[in-house]
């Protein structure tokens, strides 16, 4: 998103991983030591999701376990990232005989309070199979206001078609938003990611940012990648930033609000020209016992790297321009990094 003073604050972004589905899934949209740049970071034991505290649910017919998503603390209303979270494992999880839209409303209608009509707009999280498992990688702000909210829900999917059938992964990126009520925010509406199929042929950048083990991507962002959508200038500040940290990326171009958020300005992301990173070195930026010089140090790498908007947790000085950072409520969980071209 565009920093955009006053008005930007509570607004949206203007991205475990190559997870374990997301290497082979296509998908479809709207203090301690800190790493430092140009020394190379020796990352941490990437994190469970941000539910290691849930119980697991054993897999079946081959699909992996997984486990329910939980917020943990430094978050920013974390009941509003529940309520979304758990619509979508809901919606794409299911054992043998749960296949099916009618199954897919009961799920639902037993969360209390989500309208079951949201099932029509699930898309890809109900293919045609017996049984599906589903993993919340993570669940990020697309923007937060004081009555509404988009949450990103990005997640691992594994499918089995029938008796006998491989496990096939897949996954997506859910934009969920959902209206201030009481006791609970109400989810109103669906926009699942929707990249387009694989390009023809690859930049080098492109190809160079699927082949690098230390750029984490999940199922849509993955897509996005081979898609050919996402500029030069944005995978090359990847592969810079890689040098010297290990990233997860939550949001590249698909599942993305089409607009900063609150706004009627047109995003970065859904042009090809903006990423999100949730986890650098291993470390959740939201977490709040990750080095504040971990997640800075990134922030101003992304800036050296050639970024001219750079969210997130807090507001760095300096930069090349007035706004080159930026921060607020949304990017207290992630790191935006924009690009102008």
């Amino acid at each position: 998103m565009l920093a955009g003073g006053a008005a930007a604050v509570l607004a949206g972004c203007g991205g475990g991983t190559r997870s374990a589905a997301g290497r082979a899934a296509t998908a479809p949209a709207t203090p301690g030591p800190p790493g430092t740049p140009g020394t190379p970071a020796t990352p941490a034991t990437p994190a469970s999701p941000p539910s290691s505290a849930a119980a697991s649910t054993t897999g079946t017919a081959g699909l992996p376990a997984t486990t329910a998503w939980t917020p943990g603390p430094g978050e920013i209303q974390p009941d509003v990232k529940l309520r979304a979270v758990q619509l979508i494992e809901a919606l794409g999880g299911w054992p043998a005989g749960g296949e099916g839209t009618a199954a897919a409303r009961a799920r639902v209608a037993g969360l209390g309070g989500v309208d079951p009509g949201l099932v029509d707009q699930a898309g890809p999280l109900l293919p045609t199979a017996e049984q599906a498992a589903l993993q919340v990688i993570d669940a990020q702000y697309g923007g937060i206001l004081s009555d509404a909210a988009s949450v990103l829900v990005v997640c691992d999917q594994w499918t089995v078609a029938g008796p006998g059938a491989p496990v096939v992964p897949g996954g997506t990126t859910v934009d969920v938003r959902l209206s201030a009520a009481s006791p609970r925010w109400t989810v109103t509406a669906l926009h699942p990611a929707a990249p387009g199929g694989p390009a023809a042929s690859l930049s080098a950048a492109a190809t160079a940012v699927l082949a690098d083990e230390r750029i984490t991507l999940p199922p849509a962002a993955l897509a996005d990648v081979r898609s050919g959508q996402v500029h030069d200038t944005v995978l090359q500040a990847m592969l810079t930033l890689a040098q010297s940290y290990t990233m997860s990326i939550s949001v590249i171009r698909s599942g993305h609000p089409l607009d900063v958020f609150g706004t009627d300005r047109p995003s970065d992301h859904p042009l090809g020209r903006a990423f999100d990173v949730w986890r650098i070195n291993g470390r959740a930026v939201v977490d709040p016992t990750t080095p504040t010089g971990l997640v800075d140090g990134f922030m101003r790498a992304a800036a050296a790297a050639g970024s001219y908007n750079v969210g997130g947790p807090r507001q760095l000085s300096g930069g090349t321009t007035p706004n080159q950072f930026f921060s607020d409520a949304t990017h207290h969980d992630h790191v935006h990094v924009g690009f102008s071209s």
